[in-house]
């Protein structure tokens, strides 16, 4: 097989997992009633895809973070999560604002924890691994060079950044603070040269959202 015939198909393990968790969110939207089942049979998958092509991702991570490292990629974590709660009803949004609400469903309790369990298990780990996978170490070196696995983790151009913070946003109800999010987190790779720390502020951000959620019971945020 040639390089550049590879160099195309290089594209399938960060795409994949994201088109389909993209997929199955949108079937949760016209099957309201199933999409705890819909959200366990997402995470499962993707968790799978994810798994399945794991040693496509060893380039983009160095798990071996300094403290400085770790501090910073926590704090844009909880940065991230302040502006995504704090101002909500000042910001516009778009779309239909879903919300899931275990406690809807009609199911047994022990149910409901379960559903909880894999909902905050899917935002703190399969989420940040898959959306950065997709954003930030994928589609930010795409928009540099289609053969994107040799552009370096981190290349900074204006119009990959741009794009993505605004896709990224786009891609949230929350469109102000999506965009936002997506200017930290992509100001961390770049600074970093390192997809750990972004899975990490990203899974900060959604393990304190999955904790506000349920200790104020504010469902419209997940």
């Amino acid at each position: 097989m040639s390089d550049s015939s590879e160099g195309k198909k290089n594209w399938v393990p960060y795409v994949v997992p994201f088109i389909v968790f993209m997929a199955l969110t949108e079937a949760g939207r016209y099957f309201p009633a199933h999409a705890h089942l819909l959200y366990i049979v997402k995470t499962i998958t993707v968790g799978g895809l994810l798994w399945f092509w794991r040693h496509s991702y060893a380039s983009d991570f160095t798990l071996k973070m300094r403290h400085g490292g770790l501090m910073t990629a926590v704090a844009a974590g909880l940065i991230v999560l302040a502006i995504w709660i704090l101002p909500d009803k000042l910001f516009p949004q778009h779309g239909i604002d879903d919300v899931f609400n275990p406690f809807s469903f009609n199911i047994p309790q022990f149910a409901v924890y379960t559903v909880i369990a894999v909902r905050l298990f899917g935002a703190v780990i399969v989420v940040p691994v898959m959306e950065e996978l997709f954003w930030r170490s994928f589609l930010l070196r795409y928009l540099v060079n289609p053969d994107f696995k040799k552009v370096s983790l981190g290349t900074f151009s204006w119009f990959s950044f741009i794009a993505v913070v605004i896709l990224f946003g786009v891609e949230h109800h929350r469109l102000i603070q999506g965009m936002i999010a997506g200017i930290i987190y992509t100001a961390l790779v770049i600074y970093q040269k390192n997809l750990a720390g972004c899975v990490l502020a990203h899974g900060v951000t959604n393990l304190g959202l999955g904790v506000y959620v349920i200790s104020t019971q504010s469902w419209e945020f997940w």
